[in-house]
């Protein structure tokens, strides 16, 4: 799913496009907080997993024992309880908090979750999977710039960011069924140099070094009238 808004448009608004049902979860990060949202994902069923805001108001219910068995970076597991303003009234939520400690970044994370079954060090695994969101922003700027638009309208703006999301799908396609291995930015860069020659793609990227001039004179030729 792709959706697409203007610079000030605030991101949590996204979050009413979402389809909720109780073998979901969504991962997002804190620049998506909104207290109506997670209250509703809670009366659908619905999981999700964030980072707490810092300056966010909530009262701490009950600290939850770390076992043994969960992984030692976990620092601490709550059940805190937030109000959701609802007009002129609020309303209780509960929701849990884990705190962890990464080692490899040096410091710690605060999640926020509707996720009360699941293992503590699980909900900080669910979040760190949301990188991947950020690998793909940073593999599209690398490959597809799109420094500069066709047209100025918004139709036209999103024609091209929709031919670049394509076009970088159908890459990784063709990268994840080819035998031989290939970096993303090389297999971008060599298609581009070879974008208007009558090969066949795969065979081609499975044996570059093979005498392709050959190949293509031995093949049969369209004629020019």
């Amino acid at each position: 799913m792709v959706w697409f808004s203007e610079a000030k448009t605030h991101d949590h608004k996204f979050l009413e496009k979402l389809k909720c049902d109780e073998n979901t979860i969504y991962v997002f990060d804190k620049g998506y907080n909104d207290y109506k949202a997670f209250e509703y994902f809670s009366s659908q069923k619905t999981g999700f997993v964030t980072r707490i805001k810092d300056d966010a108001s909530y009262r701490r219910i009950e600290n939850l024992d770390i076992q043994d068995h969960i992984h030692n970076g976990v620092l601490k597991d709550e059940i805190i309880e937030i109000e959701v303003k609802n007009g002129k009234e609020t309303t209780p939520l509960k929701l849990r908090e884990v705190t962890f400690y990464d080692r490899a970044n040096k410091r710690e994370f605060e999640f926020l979750t509707n996720l009360f079954d699941l293992r503590a060090d699980m909900i900080a695994a669910l979040y760190k999977i949301r990188w991947q969101i950020e690998l793909l922003f940073k593999q599209l700027k690398q490959n597809f710039p799109l420094k500069y638009f066709l047209g100025d309208n918004e139709n036209a703006i999103k024609i091209q960011i929709y031919c670049v999301l394509i076009v970088n799908l159908l890459m990784a396609v063709i990268q994840k069924k080819l035998k031989r291995r290939w970096a993303f930015s090389n297999l971008v860069s060599l298609v581009k140099i070879h974008l208007f020659d009558y090969i066949n793609l795969m065979r081609f990227l499975e044996n570059p070094e093979k005498d392709w001039i050959l190949e293509r004179n031995q093949t049969e030729q369209l004629a020019l009238f």
